[in-house]
């Protein structure tokens, strides 16, 4: 399963969408460019009238007047092409700019669920690499093709004015240029289409790789995934070898172009010179016009390519950002904190389920510990029940309120693992991410209550300290006491935890259990039990076996049946005195 890519109507309706509240901008770009373009209209016109005055022996006097214009035309042209141009770049980096943040904007409300199953190198790879591609064109293509553009619209003109013969010569070429941009058209697009795919293809698989590293090492499963990287830059840079090859044969073919194009121009000239219909410098003048124009049309032609891929890309982007959301949340709010699940199947691959009809409860301000062997199912049913995953069947209720129901799920049921995200920025705006208001007294309250406060007064700027990428960075403990202060803040009545003090270190998991104590104080909490001691603790056990209950009941009582938890309990008491 991968994220949508967006046809051609639906970019060309988003680029239309993006663009529209600066017109303004574009329009004074465009103006900008065709009075330089003018500027450079004069200059063939005055190098042949030259020719003429020399052909004509006249005097020096005769060339002061045509050379200062040419100087006025050049540094004209050379001024209003920079400022052009630079207007056209801050058009697209402006449109692309409001892309990104529609793209990320939507990329966050999707379903988590959705993001994991396309893979998070993939959406990365997309506003990423995609942007690059794409701000890449802006930068250069996007200009050059708005100049060249008008160029070659306006040198054709100038071209026509001198003497329609001479038009009609130069478009000799015009067949073998459509005929050449129709032969590309044709293979690039598919080329360039799975170039960025491939493209992705190699980030999702960096990123899997060296987000899993620990793991696989611990398998060894490290020659497996080098070898998995390998294939997939292999295939990336086939892909670009093959645009590349393209792009060359593609040239080509426009130089054959030019070839037959200025021949025709010179041809005629000659033939109309003979006849007296026509100057030297005129001749001069019309075939200087051909080499003006032939440049931009290269360009313009030429960077098709380049649009082309960032077309791709934005395809993609486009995809991302039109993303159908799930059908938004009403304005239910739960009775309690209570949690009931009901008959819950779930699969991350059709027809393999993980979960099968699994139900159970918790009363509110309940703890109940979800025990079991890897794969058992544990992780699965903790994400289902914080509405990480929307059940395939069956139904979870958050105080008597389907799950899917609650505007604001976050407000009323929090989920932490062992993955913490700490955001780069300021500790404080951190923190503030559960409590936008949250005062700096609450802050230290909540730092205070889960042991964090004392590391966080020796930082050098304590809750201004800067951290995250780029910044102070924080344990594996210090993260997970942040995780928690933010569960505080966020004062949710359930509260999941996903083996969250289970990569801590023995003293490490001391600390972060007695501060997740505190936290669930009062709340319902559902606990995925690493350490069985976690599960000792809970008011109630649920024992899971392949995605199914098969026990359930306090830990004394377990024990004493003799059963599942009673092997698994007398397992890890072994091991905890050997």
């Amino acid at each position: 399963m991968t994220l949508p890519t967006a046809g051609p109507a639906a970019t060309r309706r988003a680029l239309l969408a993006l663009s529209r509240p600066h017109r303004g901008a574009a329009v004074a770009a465009v103006l900008t460019l065709v009075v330089a373009t003018a500027c450079g209209l004069v200059v063939p016109p005055v190098l042949g009238h030259l020719v003429d005055v020399v052909l004509d022996g006249r005097g020096a006097g005769a060339v002061t007047a045509p050379v200062l214009l040419l100087l006025a035309a050049a540094v004209g042209q050379a001024v209003l092409t920079g400022v052009g141009n630079a207007l056209v770049a801050r058009f697209g980096e402006t449109l692309l700019a409001g892309l990104r943040e529609k793209v990320v904007g939507r990329a966050l409300r999707l379903p988590s669920d959705q993001v994991e199953r396309a893979g998070r190198g993939e959406l990365v790879a997309r506003v990423s690499g995609d942007v690059a591609v794409i701000a890449g064109a802006v930068r250069t293509a996007l200009p050059a093709l708005a100049g060249s553009g008008l160029t070659v619209l306006l040198t054709v003109a100038g071209l026509a004015a001198l003497d329609w013969r001479f038009a009609l010569a130069g478009l000799l070429a015009a067949p073998l240029q459509v005929a050449a941009l129709r032969w590309y058209l044709r293979r690039s697009t598919p080329v360039f289409a799975a170039e960025r795919a491939a493209a992705g293809d190699r980030t999702r698989q960096i990123l899997d790789s060296i987000g899993g590293a620990d793991a696989l090492r611990a398998y060894g499963l490290g020659d497996a995934h080098r070898a998995a990287v390998a294939d997939r830059s292999s295939a990336a840079l086939s892909q670009a070898l093959t645009a590349s090859r393209l792009a060359t044969r593609f040239f080509g073919r426009l130089n054959l172009a030019e070839f037959v194009g200025l021949g025709a121009i010179l041809g005629t000239g000659y033939l109309l010179v003979g006849a007296g219909s026509a100057t030297v410098g005129a001749t001069a003048a019309a075939a200087l016009y051909f080499h003006r124009v032939f440049d931009p049309v290269n360009t313009l032609l030429g960077e098709f390519g380049t649009a082309q891929e960032a077309a791709a890309g934005l395809a993609r982007l486009v995809g991302v950002a039109d993303a159908p959301l799930p059908p938004g949340p009403g304005d239910a709010v739960p009775r309690d904190g209570s949690v009931t699940a009901s008959d819950i199947t779930f699969a991350y691959t059709p027809s393999h389920p993980v979960l099968h009809e699994v139900a159970f409860s918790a009363a509110p301000g309940e703890h109940v510990a979800l025990v079991g062997t890897s794969g058992a199912g544990k992780t699965t049913l903790a994400k289902v029940v914080a509405g990480i995953h929307p059940p395939d069947a069956g139904t979870v209720l958050l105080g008597g309120t389907p799950v899917n129901a609650l505007a604001s799920l976050r407000r009323h049921i929090a989920l932490v693992t062992q993955e913490v995200h700490v955001f780069a920025g300021p500790l404080a705006a951190d923190l503030r991410l559960a409590a936008s208001d949250a005062s700096d007294a609450d802050l230290r309250a909540a730092l205070a209550a889960v042991d964090a406060l004392t590391w966080v007064d020796a930082l050098p700027d304590g809750l201004a300290t800067v951290v995250g990428e780029g910044g102070h960075r924080l344990t594996t403990t210090e993260a997970q006491q942040l995780a928690l202060a933010r569960v505080l803040l966020a004062d949710p009545a359930v509260v999941v935890l996903d083996e969250a003090t289970a990569d801590a270190g023995s003293a490490g998991a001391r600390l972060l259990d007695r501060a997740a104590d505190r936290v669930l104080s009062g709340r319902t909490a559902l606990i995925v039990a690493h350490r069985l001691n976690q599960a000792a603790t809970a008011d109630r056990i649920v024992v899971l076996e392949a995605g199914r209950i098969v026990e359930t009941g306090t830990h004394d009582a377990l024990v004493a049946s003799g059963g599942r938890y009673a092997t698994l309990w007398a397992a890890w008491s072994g091991a905890r005195t050997t």
